[in-house]
């Protein structure tokens, strides 16, 4: 396709206008996650503006939904937070609760949540609300492997998130890693968390960062605190147990099938 040397040099006048706006450069710094290490690792932290993936261990699921969660949150600031998920998602693997929020120190009142019935669905959504500036950040929970979410998919929404500062979160259940241009990447599981009172409502993660475009990797264990709403080290204690009463293979495996 050609296109006439003046509609280039108009877009890139708008692009240069859009990258000009006030604020848009505060929101392509990056956010502590408040452990030394990690934001070492990133730079001096999770960068806004940009696309991050988020890989939940079989059986798992709860573990890495509460780890993108206060991923989104510490990206979206002060701004909502949209979280966008498959209905399957929600069949399979619980529904996302106010009060749940709440004990993660998340106020729900800044959270939109949007129910899409197909992978293309939600990526049709995310995709036109990365183009709201009013946002924080984006999350989209995604169940399977769906062919529509390749390597362009995946370069759309990174060019969706950076012309627009709005950070977006993939949280990928029952899936395995594949070519994207995404920023991170990272490997959830529970962990052991601390056992006293004073402790309460502060869940561990075994969190492994396997992609990081501009820095190195490593695996942490990862405590949220729910006060401060920030990541802290922990020292272990009791494990997160798997969920026993939903048959996620056996009906991932279904949903395969149908999908395909």
């Amino acid at each position: 396709m050609f296109f006439h040397a003046s509609m280039r040099s108009a877009q890139l006048e708008a692009l240069r206008a859009a990258l000009s706006r006030p604020g848009l450069e505060e929101r392509r710094t990056r956010i502590a996650l408040g452990i030394g290490a990690v934001d070492t690792c990133l730079k001096g932290g999770l960068a806004r503006g940009a696309c991050h993936e988020v890989f939940a261990h079989p059986g798992h699921e709860g573990a890495a939904t509460g780890f993108a969660a206060g991923l989104a949150w510490r990206a979206a600031s002060a701004r909502p937070l949209l979280w966008i998920r498959q209905d399957f998602s929600a069949l399979e693997f619980g529904e996302l609760a106010a009060t749940g929020l709440v004990e993660l120190g998340i106020d729900p009142s800044r959270v939109l949540l949007l129910r899409a019935a197909h992978a293309e669905d939600a990526l049709r959504a995310a995709l036109d609300a990365l183009s709201c500036a009013a946002l924080g950040a984006v999350a989209i929970e995604l169940v399977g492997e769906p062919r529509i979410l390749d390597l362009t998919a995946s370069r759309r929404l990174t060019l969706a998130a950076a012309e627009s500062g709005v950070s977006v979160l993939l949280l990928r259940f029952g899936a395995q890693p594949q070519a994207s241009s995404a920023t991170t990447r990272w490997l959830i599981r529970g962990a052991p968390s601390r056992r006293g009172e004073q402790d309460w409502g502060r869940p561990a993660f075994a969190a492994e960062l396997v992609r990081n475009r501009h820095g190195g990797t490593g695996n942490w264990v990862m405590e949220w605190d729910c006060d401060d709403g920030c990541f802290r080290e922990t020292s272990g204690g009791a494990v997160v147990s798997a969920p026993c009463d939903r048959p996620a293979a056996a009906a991932l495996a279904a949903h395969r099938r149908t999908a395909a």
